[in-house]
């Protein structure tokens, strides 16, 4: 390997023009294939058991996530303006390319079933918008006494009325998106428009995300350019490293696109992890050559790029094959914009280490030393090991190694239990700022409507007709009525509702006949009689054609994993129940798909923390030729692994799509100081045969090279709190704090047992 760098750096343009060549490959496939995914359905596994029942359920009873529009006026809805608004809003929708005649519910469209002499009638409320106050009045009784309406499509205070269009899984765009905003804003004056449901979520997230990267790119590269310039006090080197990672960040999203590989919310926070994790590289190797500078005054340009190399290249390698491992690990998960983060930022990171140990050095050869290669009188009179604040510092905790390990055990022990308070959490809106209009206009809605997010409680007999029963139909109206008593849900509809409404009408609007029809043949009927007078395709929403299946859905005031799991546990109470009646209970729709995502990050989170350490592990066995050296190598980040989910648990940060990603940047990032650390130690104790003499030296030259490391990380990390997510400015103010806990953990707990079990010593 050292050849074969050495033979590369000696021919720099070649390399240059290799380099150029290679990134405007990648350049050219990122230009025209990049592409932003936030459909939910497309973040899982399409072979997960609950997955292909849900997408079954969706067909069965087209089940479709839906654009919600409410329109609030101030004086109430009932004025011809404001039901005019309603119908020609309506049609707009419903003459959509992308929207289904029959998928646009609102006042106007609606049916709304009623008695009359010749048995059933059921009707949309208006055809032609009222106009009088007598027509407006008979409106506004007919919507007071329809249960299946009141309060679900027009609310109790009767200000503000809902429009609900559904939408199939491939129908959503950006542009449909910005159309939708941009109709609905036609529409303002004197009536508010509210627009609300998980297309509009996805879409947000869609039009922020891609302009959250954008912004945040240029700051961290200001960032680490200050930080760098103050670290490597010279101009060359800080371009030099900063190519580096501006060409790995081009490279992998190059790779993304040229696979068609679509970039997912997550993915717009590797530019900043590369070009944070990156500069760590050519830190190192920059300060090697410095340090060697100091010692070997009016060293050539030739000599000192061979020297980064000979010096470096083992643990430059080992620290870059150890990160991605961290994020290799990744791949375990069955989520895939975690899995597709693992995979592209690892491939990121050997890209920078590639391009560290090759281009680096050629820009030496080719342009002269850092500092034209002068050293000065002081610098030279300082010799390697001499004392200085990172030598001092290892000195205080040799000498202190009782308190640093009692201090370590308490901490470790703390984190420990504040990790047993960890949840976890997919809902979409906890991406958004609180006071941002799509998390206003989400509680507006939920606070006069039954909920804009839902569950789907899917029936499922073996039996044809087994939904006509009223055993099962009355366990449905109960099963309905005990979740409604939940805060969390605040409606629900399904076949129950239309049997009491029709049962009801059926007997002059007698509320004592508000109940479920007593006998088979009854509920047989009345089905008969609504698909005869009204429209069928509203039903079959509810029940299959075979009447074995049965579709109840729970409307839910958030989309969090809380939320939902309060609601399925209700449903659960009435598992026996059914399976008594011979019917099983499954869950199906975006809001059940949400809660299996929760449990696929939890379990992707364990795999990988297990699979990751235990490479790890092995690795750094193989590197130093001992068992020791791996346990050894993993004890920083292990304790930072587990004072970072002990925080979360604390402060009640839930695991979710974006800090599910603490646990491999800690380790992948953070292994980084142990393997330069350890292979320091190993270097001078070989050399100097004494403790306290390769304490010093290990401090002195890897302890400089990882707190320099450390402090440009952490300032890199920091920069998403620029983030307009909240998930991400936590992220980075966690992992933040990761990197100054394995720096601490490196040198401090670290030496005390590498010096503890005497680790290439043999006294």
């Amino acid at each position: 390997m050292y050849r074969l760098l050495s033979s590369l750096t000696n021919r720099p343009w070649l390399v240059f023009v290799a380099v150029l060549g290679v990134s405007v490959a990648f350049l050219i496939a990122a230009a025209g294939n990049t592409r932003m995914e936030t459909d939910l359905d497309e973040y899982m596994p399409k072979d997960h058991p609950a997955f292909i029942y849900s997408d079954e359920a969706e067909e069965w009873f087209d089940i479709d996530d839906g654009i919600i529009i409410a329109l609030e006026h101030p004086d109430g809805i009932y004025n011809h303006g404001t039901l005019s608004k309603i119908k020609d809003l309506t049609k707009e929708l419903e003459r959509h390319d992308l929207i289904d005649r029959g998928d646009v519910t609102s006042l106007y469209t609606v049916d709304n079933i009623t008695g009359s002499e010749d048995g059933l009638d059921v009707r949309s409320f208006y055809s032609k918008v009222p106009e009088t106050e007598l027509e407006l009045d008979a409106l506004r009784r007919g919507v007071r006494a329809n249960d299946m309406v009141r309060g679900r499509l027009v609310s109790e205070d009767e200000t503000v009325t809902l429009i609900v269009a559904e939408l199939g899984d491939d129908a959503f765009s950006q542009e449909f998106y910005h159309e939708i905003l941009d109709l609905t804003a036609a529409y303002e004056g004197p009536e508010k428009l509210y627009v609300a449901g998980r297309p509009i979520v996805e879409g947000t997230m869609a039009y922020l995300a891609p302009k959250d990267m954008k912004r945040m790119v240029p700051i961290v590269l200001l960032i680490i350019t200050a930080v760098l310039a103050l670290v490597l006090r010279s101009p060359k080197s800080t371009f030099f490293t900063l190519l580096v990672v501006v060409l790995s960040t081009l490279w992998t999203f190059g790779l993304m696109a040229w696979l068609g590989i679509p970039i997912y919310a997550v993915s717009t926070m590797i530019p900043v992890m590369l070009i944070a994790i990156g500069v760590a590289d050519g830190i190192h190797i920059y300060g090697h050559l410095g340090l060697y500078q100091r010692v070997t005054p009016g060293v050539s340009a030739r000599d000192g790029a061979s020297e980064m190399i000979r010096g470096m290249w083992k643990p430059v390698v080992m620290t870059s094959v150890t990160t991605a491992v961290g994020f290799i690990s990744l791949l375990t998960s069955d989520v895939y914009p975690i899995k597709y983060f693992g995979m592209f930022t690892a491939f990121g990171v050997m890209s920078a280490m590639v391009l560290s140990l090759v281009l680096i050095p050629a820009g030496v050869v080719a342009f002269g030393l850092p500092g034209a290669g002068k050293a000065t009188a002081k610098a030279k009179a300082k010799p390697e090991g001499s004392d200085g604040i990172a030598v001092a510092f290892g000195r205080d905790v040799m000498r202190h190694r009782k308190l640093t390990i009692a201090v370590t055990v308490v901490v470790v022990v703390i984190s420990a239990m504040g990790a047993t308070k960890i949840w976890i959490n997919s809902s979409f809106l906890e991406k958004f700022e609180r006071d941002s209009d799509i998390v206003l206009t989400d509680a507006f809605i939920n606070e006069r409507f039954g909920g804009t997010s839902t569950l789907n409680v899917i029936l499922d007999s073996s039996d044809d007709g087994a939904m006509k029963r009223p055993d099962v139909l009355r366990l449905m109206d109960e099963m309905q009525t005990e979740s409604e008593m939940l805060e969390e849900v605040g409606d629900s509809f399904g076949l129950a509702d239309y049997l009491r409404r029709i049962n009801k009408v059926m007997h002059a609007d007698d509320p004592a006949f508000d109940t479920i029809p007593e006998s088979a043949e009854l509920v047989a009927q009345y089905l008969l009689l609504y698909e005869m007078s009204g429209d069928p395709e509203t039903l079959w929403r509810t029940v299959d054609y075979d009447f074995a299946k049965s579709n109840i859905t729970l409307q839910l005031k958030g989309d969090d994993s809380k939320t939902i799991n309060r609601a399925i546990g209700v449903v659960e109470e009435f598992r026996p129940l059914f399976e008594d009646l011979g019917v099983s209970v499954n869950y199906a729709g975006s809001g059940y798909k949400g809660l299996i995502f929760t449990d696929l990050i939890l379990k992707g989170q364990v795999k990988s923390l297990i699979l990751s350490l235990g490479i790890i592990v092995v690795l750094l066995s193989l590197m130093f030729r001992r068992i020791s050296a791996g346990l050894i190598g993993v004890i920083p980040i292990t304790i930072t692994a587990i004072v970072s989910f002990g925080v979360m648990g604390l402060l009640g940060i839930p695991l979710s799509t974006t800090t599910a990603l603490i646990s491999s940047i800690a380790i992948g990032v953070g292994i980084d100081y142990a393997v330069h650390f350890m292979e320091r130690f190993r270097v001078a104790a070989k050399r100097t045969g004494d403790v306290v003499a390769t304490i010093a030296d290990a401090m002195h030259h890897s302890g400089r090279a990882i707190m320099f490391n450390a402090v440009v990380v952490i300032a890199g990390f920091l920069v998403l709190l620029f983030s307009a997510f909240p998930p991400n400015r936590v992220l980075g103010a966690l992992v933040s704090g990761n990197m100054f806990i394995s720096l601490l953990g490196t040198v401090t707990i670290m030496v005390v047992v590498m010096v503890q079990t005497k680790f290439y010593f043999k006294k």
